[in-house]
């Protein structure tokens, strides 16, 4: 996997809506500012405030400004705006030859996750699940990020709040990112490459059942037994007496580690959440799921 240059300052950074429409400009506006704030110079793609629907424009807009941005020399990385859905629909038109001839960073999470896999398997580039450019940005959260892709330092390290599921301690390249996505994505050429990897999930507005559902089919298409660890987030805003309480998801997590008998920890910082890591997809990494630590290599 390769590893794209860091951004520093100056650097050009393409802001693209992939999946879901926009709340408004004011939207836009915070994930300029939130550029400039590591000194980088915001570039919005021309449909960014389009809206068909639930998506951030027609599949061809939303592809036009991504290709756009690909192409296009002078742009050092692409910042989603948000996820939502609609990603995975631009999955077959995207211009895989611009990135493998200029890798450059990708940042964003959620619905992105299909973008993150498709960059795996087909460019083989590290990629960051991170927050998208609209997010309210906390100390804990930039910080993350400035350590990933502006220091291409470890941008993670003890998670203060995760639970030990299965102990013991693992090393492998970083894959995943939604649950939702990767199940969309199993039996697809886009799914990532689960062999000994350190697979991290999060999701969101997923009762329990459903989560059961799609680990299942994880276990089924054989990719849970692949992995070397598991390296859980959040589950967040089910519906209203539908929530995924913290030892259900325990037991789910715990359930899917012992396929592979692999070590596993949730509650990291990882998800729909305020503070939020960083996470190097395609980089090599440890777990250490006894002392609730993830450190990163990214070499």
């Amino acid at each position: 996997m390769r590893l794209p240059p860091p951004l520093t300052a100056g650097a050009r950074v393409a802001l693209i809506a992939t999946a879901g429409a926009l709340r408004g400009s004011e939207e836009l506006d915070r994930a300029v500012a939130n550029a400039r704030l590591f000194g980088w110079e915001p570039v919005p793609g021309a449909n960014v405030l389009a809206r068909h629907g639930y998506l951030g424009g027609r599949d061809a807009e939303r592809l036009r400004d991504l290709n756009a941005a690909l192409a296009d020399e002078s742009i050092d990385a692409v910042w989603c705006l948000r996820g939502g859905y609609g990603t995975m629909r631009l999955l077959g038109h995207i211009d895989y030859a611009s990135l493998t001839r200029r890798p450059r960073a990708l940042i964003g999470y959620s619905d992105v996750t299909a973008l993150h896999a498709a960059l795996a398997t087909r460019c083989e580039l590290v990629s960051y699940h991170g927050p998208t450019a609209r997010s309210e940005l906390t100390l804990f959260s930039r910080d993350s990020l400035q350590r990933a892709v502006v220091e291409h330092g470890d941008p993670c390290g003890r998670a203060e709040d995760a639970r030990t599921v299965c102990g013991g301690r693992a090393h492998g390249r970083l894959v995943g990112g939604n649950l939702a996505l990767l199940a969309a994505l199993a039996g697809t050429p886009y799914a990532p490459d689960y062999r000994g990897a350190l697979l991290v999930l999060e999701d969101v507005g997923e009762p329990p059942y459903r989560v059961d559902r799609m680990l299942t089919q994880l276990a089924l298409s054989g990719a849970l037994a692949q992995v070397a660890g598991l390296v859980v987030g959040h589950f967040t805003e089910a519906s209203d007496g539908a929530e995924i309480a913290p030892e259900t998801l325990d037991d789910l997590v715990r359930e899917a580690a012992g396929i592979a008998g692999v070590p596993a920890i949730t509650g990291v910082p990882i998800g729909h959440i305020d503070d939020q890591w960083t996470i190097p997809l395609g980089a090599e990494a440890e777990l250490d799921a006894d002392a609730r630590t993830l450190t990163v290599h990214q070499t």
